[in-house]
């Protein structure tokens, strides 16, 4: 009896340890699927906010690179070196590399900000490139 309590206690502890994990990790604790994520007015704001300031006509980051983020078909169509984001495929999308700082720190992006974009923005474009990266 006292083995099982000891167990009972064991796995509440283990139950409340992950929740508390998840919790402060931001990590997604439901398994429902994620609602659709529209890149009109979830993943457009977020570029226009972080990245179009560097990554248009003229600017740094496009001529660097050749990436315009000031539309979905400059998005889609990546860089002079290949594209950014693989529809469907997060782990392929070189953003994602580069949002989440998996990149060598001079490919970091923002390229000027000491912090990553936030957590919830960064998993918005994860949402959205596993649901096709369409432009909605």
């Amino acid at each position: 009896m006292r083995n099982k309590l000891i167990y009972a206690l064991a796995v509440v502890g283990i139950v409340t340890a992950g929740a508390a994990y998840a919790e402060t990790k931001k990590v997604p604790t439901s398994t429902r699927p994620d609602p659709t994520v529209s890149f009109a007015t979830t993943i457009q704001p977020i570029i226009q906010t972080h990245c179009v300031s560097c990554h248009q006509n003229g600017v740094d980051g496009f001529i660097k690179s050749g990436l315009d983020l000031t539309s979905y078909d400059g998005l889609m169509k990546g860089t002079r070196f290949g594209p950014v984001v693989v529809a469907g495929e997060p782990t392929l999308s070189n953003l994602l590399t580069l949002i989440d700082g998996r990149a060598d720190k001079s490919l970091k992006m923002p390229h000027n900000s000491r912090k990553k974009l936030p957590w919830r923005d960064r998993n918005m474009v994860r949402i959205w490139i596993t649901q096709g990266a369409k432009n909605n």
